[in-house]
């Protein structure tokens, strides 16, 4: 019997996409735009963190955003509203976003016109923890109602974030959920990570994200 020969098709695939990776995050660097890759479940959020976002700092900052859909423009329709770029990425079908995709869409925004720019990645805390993107920070939102048990569940998201921003603290009272709990079961996987806790619904704790937000864009730009 012949011997069988066993070929790692994703080792290879996310060897080949860190090596594009890399390359994405030093064009950012030379064009001095800061890039951000927010992940989350679907529902935590993340749309409404962008437009907050948009809103707090569009005045001081050019912002684009990357709007990552397995199908749809919804979301993209929304950002346009707040009087930013945009472009609409349609995965075809995959659960995550890689490097190449970025790279393809950010020949369309052009970084060097840009001070600010989102990825707001596909809706899963499984598939987008596994690729890089290419962004200067990775940023993960965990909402009030999906419960403060995450990290136990899904420990690689926790692990490769640079920010865990815990939305819709408005619900605390209605919904059985800990952020002291999440604090001890995340620092363990990742003791530098931080984390902002807010509502985009109410507004608080909006203020502290924003500021984190200037000094990571102002690092870029003194590099």
């Amino acid at each position: 019997m012949d011997e069988i020969r066993l070929i790692d098709v994703k080792e290879d695939i996310l060897a080949d996409n860190d090596t594009v990776a890399a390359q994405l995050r030093d064009r950012l660097r030379k064009s001095k735009a800061f890039m951000l890759n927010l992940m989350a479940s679907p529902g935590a959020g993340k749309t409404s963190l962008v437009v907050q976002t948009i809103d707090s700092l569009k005045k001081d900052y050019r912002i684009g955003v990357i709007e990552a859909d397995i199908d749809s423009t919804v979301d993209t329709e929304t950002v346009l509203k707040h009087g930013v770029q945009a472009v609409q990425l349609r995965t075809g079908g995959f659960c995550h976003v890689d490097a190449t995709m970025v790279s393809r869409c950010l020949d369309t925004l052009q970084p060097d016109t840009l001070d600010l720019i989102i990825l707001e990645n596909v809706g899963n805390l499984v598939c987008p923890a596994e690729f890089d993107t290419g962004a200067i920070r990775n940023v993960m939102i965990l909402s009030v109602p999906e419960g403060d048990d995450k990290p136990l569940k899904y420990p690689l998201m926790f692990s490769i974030s640079d920010v865990l921003v815990i939305n819709k603290i408005d619900a605390l009272t209605i919904f059985d959920f800990d952020i002291d709990a999440v604090e001890k079961r995340i620092r363990p996987l990742n003791p530098d990570i931080q984390m902002f806790p807010l509502s985009c619904k109410t507004g608080e704790g909006i203020d502290a994200w924003v500021n984190w937000l200037r000094q990571e864009i102002k690092k870029v730009r003194s590099e």
